[in-house]
């Protein structure tokens, strides 16, 4: 279907969410130690950090961990740097390089005590520098949770980077599975749990599972009906629902935005439901475990606050477009032939 829209209005897809907005009291200060850290890598030029800060990953993580100790604060804030330096390194990079990228971060995040190679694209020591500091303020379990998880999302990110070499649309059901593995949201979720010794029988438990899951699918919804207008301006929207619902159901922008509000309706309502269903698993494990539980409600809200107040998708407008839901759209260049090379730092 021809789609000439210049606008379109975002769902208003959090307006009955129960869990409100909070910051962790220690956000300014750990904010200010995790970006002097990252500057100090030089890994990208200063105009890119200039705009690499604006869009306050470490706002990010003070509000999905408002509980979590200053020290574990910075673990959380570490990791966005750590997220988003992966994703701006490797976006627009072929599905061979990409590959190299996330090896050299998977070895680095299992050997954090270890020098990194030297020559090695900076995000190696990145990756080091954050896991050398996050263990010491993390429970065995929490580690391996961690570990486990962002193994599976860095190498979904190659997936999703074969998909853009070959400009793959995916349908629907199968864009759900992919995007699940590469929003980043599992590995986020073991930060809520850095303190706390969750044994497989509650971490892996049916409810508990599906809390994450359902969760995982609103955040990514929420990320990819608000980054639509900075992928398309960019030609890189393939890797976005509002680009699969419009191939798959050959509908217009709004189509698919209606098409995504009445998803996210039903998410939230599977949510609540599955909250409720927490089972409990005698004491002491229960409170750990509804504070877990809380965490993992308390991230839609987080994300919708990081959304409008950084500037990553909307810059000085998020108030405006949090407030009036409209989004403009800019002219949509011709897409190029993605890089086979790998990315030099000085390019940034």
């Amino acid at each position: 279907m021809c789609d000439s829209a210049i606008q379109f209005v975002l769902p208003a897809t959090m307006q009955d969410w129960p869990w409100q907005r909070r910051m962790n009291p220690h956000f300014e200060e750990v904010k200010a130690e995790s970006e002097a850290w990252f500057r100090s890598f030089n890994a990208f030029s200063p105009k890119a950090q200039r705009a690499f800060e604006k869009c306050d990953f470490c706002r990010l993580a003070s509000l999905a961990y408002p509980d979590i100790t200053k020290e574990q604060l910075r673990t959380g804030c570490d990791l966005m740097m750590l997220f988003f330096t992966f994703d701006e390194y490797t976006d627009v990079l072929s599905a061979p390089v990409v590959r190299e990228y996330a090896d050299i971060v998977m070895d680095a995040l299992r050997n954090p005590l270890k020098p990194r190679p030297e020559g090695e694209n900076v995000v190696g020591e990145v990756a080091r520098q954050f896991w050398a500091l996050g263990i010491q303020t993390a429970t065995p379990l929490s580690q391996a949770h961690f570990l486990k998880t962002f193994e599976d999302y860095i190498y979904a990110v190659v997936v999703e980077a074969g998909d853009k070499d070959k400009e793959r649309i995916r349908g629907i059901d199968e864009y759900f599975v992919l995007r699940r593995r590469t929003i980043g949201l599992y590995p986020s979720l073991p930060m809520l749990e850095l303190g706390m010794d969750l044994p497989d029988e509650v971490w892996s438990h049916p409810v508990i599972n599906e809390l994450r899951r359902v969760t995982v699918d609103i955040i990514f919804l929420d990320n990819d009906i608000c980054s639509y207008a900075k992928e398309l301006a960019a030609g890189d929207e393939l890797h976005n629902i509002v680009t699969i619902v419009k191939h798959e159901k050959d509908t217009d922008l709004a189509g698919a935005m209606a098409w995504v509000a009445v998803r996210r309706r039903a998410l939230a309502d599977e949510f609540i439901a599955l909250y409720h269903q927490v089972p409990s698993f005698g004491a002491p494990l229960d409170a750990q475990v509804r504070e877990y539980v809380d965490g993992i409600a308390g991230w839609p809200r987080a994300n919708e606050c990081w959304i409008f107040e950084g500037g990553r998708y909307f810059g000085a407008n998020g108030p405006k477009v949090h407030k009036e839901r409209v989004v403009e759209l800019a002219v949509r260049p011709k897409r190029e032939k993605r890089n086979v090379a790998l990315l030099h730092i000085s390019s940034l």
